[in-house]
């Protein structure tokens, strides 16, 4: 089978990911870290996820029609210069010392509002880029190139932090502008293949697949009340520096630390595609998921919580491949865009609401015991699933037709 990097389109794809990624993972480490050094609340920690996520949520049906029916790579173009303009905010007011916690509040609002628009354009692109049994491991080698900047990218920007976080929100910015620079020589001819009247059924029409197929509302379901509940990466700030007793390098450590174990499973995905048992796999992994969390909850060591967040990194990015390969190849591309953008309600509620839903639990119960709590809950979520869908849990191969 060729190489995916014999296709020039996907190489500058690849590459534009990277660099958005990069942009994206140093900016949550500077958002973290100063939203905590402002407020000393976990409960604002919480409050930015949910900031990011409500736009997501209230967008969803325009986001994925604008996706269907507009140039899907000039939309990822216009949404990064519209973060790396939102971060230039946030480094002005560092600058001229008027940053706040409202200010970092509302910003995280518009990054959430650029990315509503984003996800699932860049999601529906990629099938148009490879062939169609080529996928699974382009899934697996966009993974990989997320996870090297997810590695890289909280690491680099809890050094650039002790520069101030003026440097970093500019360092940010710089990345985000490299890849809508990448994203806009992107060779990508673009059709609209459905100009039926928009009305509420046509808006309705992702979540209404999703609902039907039980197969990838299963799997999209499980990844979210899984993530949901077992998140614990909005809590870092208050581990790394109240349980672990490290600075802004150690929290950059346990950011990368789930990225690298992520990382090392989608180069092994990359190499070697799921091809039997897919279903059950991706139970496992999420199985897995929770106990690594509950590991990480119960750790007061760096190094036994930096192994905790590789587990669990490893682990989710099987959960994440699976689910990502099935939705696109189940799906008709006039439908991707709205069907990537329901599933971007799900991916948005696993992360930008779990951590409100971590932040919450730790004002109330405290860190520890709402990690090992959500852990818990994790494992439990599983069982539950298998039970409520068979299907899912019967499933052989990713691709239907080769059952």
């Amino acid at each position: 089978m060729p190489s995916l990097f014999t296709h020039p389109n996907f190489v500058h794809y690849w590459i534009g990911q990277i660099a958005s990624s990069f942009a994206f993972q140093m900016l949550s480490v500077g958002i973290g870290w100063q939203m905590y050094d402002l407020t000393n609340s976990p409960m604002a920690l919480g409050l930015v996820g949910l900031c990011q996520f409500l736009p997501q949520l209230l967008l969803t049906l325009v986001v994925g029609h604008v996706a269907d029916r507009y140039n899907r790579r000039l939309i990822c173009v216009c949404t990064r210069l519209s973060m790396a303009s939102t971060v230039a905010i946030l480094a002005y007011g560092n600058l001229n010392n008027t940053i706040s916690a409202d200010m970092i509040y509302l910003c995280a609002a518009l990054l959430g509002t650029a990315r509503a628009f984003e996800m699932p354009a860049n999601q529906a692109i990629l099938p148009n880029l490879v062939p169609s049994a080529m996928l699974s491991r382009a899934m697996s080698a966009i993974a990989s190139a997320r996870e090297i900047s997810v590695i890289a990218g909280p690491a680099l920007g809890g050094l650039i932090y002790l520069l101030g976080p003026t440097t970093l929100y500019l360092s940010s910015m710089s990345c985000f502008l490299l890849s809508c620079a990448i994203m806009f020589f992107l060779r990508y001819n673009f059709t609209v293949k459905n100009k039926s009247p928009i009305d509420m059924e046509h808006l309705l029409g992702g979540l209404r697949f999703i609902k039907n197929n039980k197969v990838i509302l299963g799997s999209v379901s499980l990844d979210m009340f899984a993530v949901l509940l077992g998140g614990a990466t909005a809590l870092l700030p208050i581990v790394a520096k109240d349980i672990l007793h490290t600075e802004a390098w150690g929290l950059g450590l346990l950011r990368c630390a789930p990225a690298l174990g992520a990382l090392l499973m989608s180069i092994y995905l990359a190499r070697h595609p799921l091809t039997h048992s897919v279903g059950k796999i991706m139970f496992a992994a999420v199985a897995i998921f929770g106990v690594a969390t509950i590991l990480f909850g119960l750790s007061e060591h760096l190094m036994l919580s930096m192994i905790a967040l590789v587990l669990l990194g490893a682990s989710d990015m099987i959960s994440v491949v699976i689910r990502s390969t099935l939705v696109q190849l189940e799906t008709p591309d006039d439908m991707r865009g709205r069907v990537s953008a329901a599933n971007s309600v799900f991916i948005g509620s696993s992360n930008q609401l779990g951590e409100f839903e971590s932040g919450v639990t730790a004002a109330w119960f405290g860190v520890v015991p709402a990690i090992v709590i959500g852990g818990v809950g994790t494992v439990a979520v599983v069982g539950i699933w298998m039970y409520l869908f068979p299907d899912l849990l019967k499933r052989q191969r990713l691709d239907k037709e080769n059952e």
